[in-house]
């Protein structure tokens, strides 16, 4: 479940605290025109300041302003056009096919313009109801730009005076996910436990935390940093380094699973692990109420147990397959020691600030940072038939088309906004995300309107119905990002309780909106396979994204590792890059398993193959702290070179798996082109002899996880070759 979802923390949310700021923003602008004017004008300031806040969403404060003024200035326009096109029947028409689409086209900008997107169709949608005079028009546009004006100007007092408080909730909901990802992690260790099917819960959750990792990043590193942010800062590269630790922590649970399955010690270890995910959580929990952390999960009972049984098992007869398996189980013990230790760092860094800045003196975020640019050159090079963006655009101006066209021969009087809506709530650009919306969509009408009909029956008083009708308010951008159907819920509800309100006599509103809404859902569904974009075609440009960006890792790892750079800014700027575009990986075969089974491809091989190249980072991190823990009487030349050859064969390993799905894939050959090669890495030096390396108390750890870093290489290379057959045929 969601962290939002839970009423604990829910109401400490940043999604809770921008329903609220909504709700009041758009309700007190409307009831403050209200008292001065009439309802008409009253309700077209309302929309506009309602179009305005569906951009109003955590940013950093530049971003923020320039978002919600393309907002503004996009819905102005659109109000404009479509009001002036209103009276002329053929020549709305005409119009909104070219607006439907322009503004569908958008969303090649990433999914911060997906409000706006929708809040272009949603003013065209109820714009076309208005049968005005060219005065009339340019009034009402004159208004609808006011209104979003006035809510343009709130929202950024209102973001500048919550701006520390909004960097606390983006943080707490990283450490939220984070505290999640240390439980799937723990589940490891539990002999009941499915291996492959924990991976897959791992590689999705990895997906998620580096999403809300980056949105703490984009809040908290912008701009500059004063006394106020010291904690959050401190806090959030402290939640970095565990991170990177619980990175680490990847073991053979197979061999454990084997070895020690009789054995109440992995009972212990999963315990030991379970609380370190509570204790995250508990740190995320304070950070979300603005209050220093503390400890009280105590795990001395996990660790007498382990340390007692680890002494037990030395005591026993040797044996190969048991001892490698007490090896691993004494790395799993320290490393989880090591992330306790952590966490309790990382609650003293939530009660006071440690000296100066935890900054880099002169560091560059900026790579770290997300880069949004808005290019109309990026829309020019889309317009074309293999843009998915292009593709998605003439859907939904196709669909609204003959939305509007069935609205117009119903047998009731039936109200052609509501379809046309309900198609630009439902047709997303992918098929998984129609499919989501469909069903929340259908469900939440159906719900909101028995809730409407319940409460209009039995509740009579303006004031109660004003109170529920700000309650759907606060709750329909409250729960857009985390629960859809409860804000398909809210706004039904919204909708009927305002038209309940302003027409009382109306006793069939609410069935005709449930018509509507199964109208707009069936042409959106069948439009869902109208000019599809089917993951299966963008997964050869992803899985070169995926290859080149481990590459990259690879040399940044080996570098940090054998001391050519002492400092990691570059390998972690990497290991970014190889993160996101797991992820991106990972979520493209989410949205493919919603597909008909005819257009999925390779699911199983390319789950493996993003199970085998998050190992990866596993083991380079695990590398990096077993050379910390050893650290004494290291042979420095025969380490190095040991980890110059490792890293040089899996360089070439990937590189090889490219070149064969450039000749298995005709798609990632021709994609080729457009982004630089990897450079390759200089020959390994040769390993020099040394008698003495045994003798080092990190070698045979070394040794073994070296051969395991080559074993998942070549892994990755199975992976690729049936995958390149599986996707060799695009159609």
């Amino acid at each position: 479940m969601h962290y939002a979802l839970n009423p604990r923390t829910f109401l400490f949310s940043h999604y809770f605290y921008t329903g609220l700021r909504i709700a009041i923003g758009v309700i007190g602008l409307t009831s403050l025109v209200l008292f001065y004017s009439d309802l008409p004008t009253a309700m077209t300031v309302c929309i506009g300041a309602l179009c305005t806040s569906f951009m109003d969403l955590p940013s950093p404060l530049g971003h923020k302003f320039h978002e919600m003024l393309a907002s503004v200035l996009l819905c102005s326009m659109v109000t404009l056009v479509i009001t002036l096109s209103a009276p002329i029947h053929w020549l709305l028409s005409v119009v909104i096919v070219p607006v439907s689409f322009l503004a569908s086209m958008m969303v090649i900008y990433g999914k911060k313009t997906m409000p706006l997107q929708f809040a272009a169709l949603f003013i065209m949608t109820l714009s076309m109801e208005n049968a005005l005079t060219v005065r009339q028009a340019l009034l009402h546009s004159a208004l609808f730009l006011g209104g979003a004006s006035a809510y343009l100007a709130y929202a950024m007092a209102a973001a500048w005076f919550l701006r520390n408080r909004v960097k606390q909730q983006v943080l707490a909901e990283a450490l939220f996910e984070l505290a999640r990802y240390i439980k799937i992690k723990s589940a490891f260790y539990d002999m009941h436990t499915d291996l492959n099917s924990q991976f897959n819960l791992l590689v999705r959750q990895q997906s998620v935390l580096a999403d809300k990792q980056q949105a703490s990043r984009d809040l908290i590193l912008r701009g500059p940093q004063n006394a106020r942010d010291a904690i959050l800062l401190q806090v959030h590269f402290g939640m970095l380094d565990l991170y990177e630790l619980i990175l680490s922590t990847h073991t053979d649970y197979a061999l454990l699973h084997r070895y020690l399955a009789d054995a109440d010690i992995l009972s212990s270890l999963h315990s030991m692990a379970a609380k370190a995910a509570l204790d995250t959580e508990s740190i995320a929990f304070a950070v979300t109420r603005k209050r220093a952390s503390f400890s009280v999960i105590s795990y001395q009972a996990e660790k007498q147990a382990i340390e007692l049984d680890i002494e037990r098992r030395q005591a026993c007869m040797p044996d190969a397959g048991r001892d490698e398996a007490l090896t691993v189980l004494r790395t799993s013990y320290n490393k989880l020691c090591e992330i306790v230790d952590t966490i309790g760092q990382l609650h003293v860094a939530t009660q006071i600030p440690a000296g100066p800045l935890p900054m880099l003196p002169g560091a560059d975020m900026t790579p770290f940072l997300t880069q949004q640019k808005y290019e109309l050159g990026l829309l020019v090079s889309n317009l074309r038939w293999e843009s998915p963006a292009f593709r998605f655009a003439l859907r939904v101006a196709m669909a609204i088309s003959v939305g509007l066209l069935i609205s117009e021969h119903l047998p009731y009087s039936s109200h052609g906004y509501w379809i046309v809506l309900t198609i630009a709530i439902v047709l997303k650009p992918t098929f998984s995300m129609t499919k989501q919306r469909r069903n929340d969509r259908l469900a939440g009408t159906l719900i909101g309107c028995v809730l409407t009909a319940v409460i209009v029956h039995f509740v009579h008083a303006p004031v109660a119905l004003l109170g529920f009708l700000f309650l759907a308010t606060v709750a329909v951008p409250s729960f857009t990002y985390i629960k859809y159907r409860y804000t398909a819920i809210a706004a039904t509800m919204q909708i009927l309780l305002q038209i309940s309100m302003l027409v009382p006599s109306n006793t069939h509103v609410i069935g005709e909106r449930m018509i509507d809404t199964f109208v707009g859902v069936a042409i959106a569904t069948l439009f869902s396979f109208v000019l599809p974009s089917w993951e299966y075609r963008a997964l050869p440009r992803l899985i070169k994204n995926v290859l080149d960006a481990n590459k990259r890792y690879i040399d940044a790892g080996c570098d940090l590792l054998t001391d050519k750079v002492t400092d990691d800014f570059v390998y972690r700027i990497c290991r970014k890059r190889f993160l996101d575009n797991l992820a991106g990986l990972s979520a493209a075969l989410v949205r493919m398993l919603d597909e008909p089974a005819s257009k999925q491809r390779a699911v199983e091989d390319i789950h493996l193959f993003m199970v085998q190249n998050y190992l990866l980072v596993a083991h380079v991190a695990a590398l990096r702290l077993l050379l910390r823990r050893h650290a004494s009487d290291l042979p420095k030349a025969v380490v190095n070179a040991r980890l110059q050859q490792t890293c040089t064969q899996v360089w070439n390993t990937l590189s090889d798996v490219e070149r064969s799905l450039k000749i298995l894939m005709p798609l990632l050959a021709a994609s080729n082109g457009k982004q630089p090669e990897t450079p390759r890495p200089s020959a390994p030096v040769p390993v020099p002899a040394a008698p003495g390396a045994g003798a080092w108390s990190g070698w045979s750890l070394l040794q073994r996880r070296l051969s395991l870093l080559q074993t998942d290489a070549d892994q990755i290379a199975t992976r690729g070759v049936l995958i390149g057959r599986a996707l060799s045929n695009p159609h």
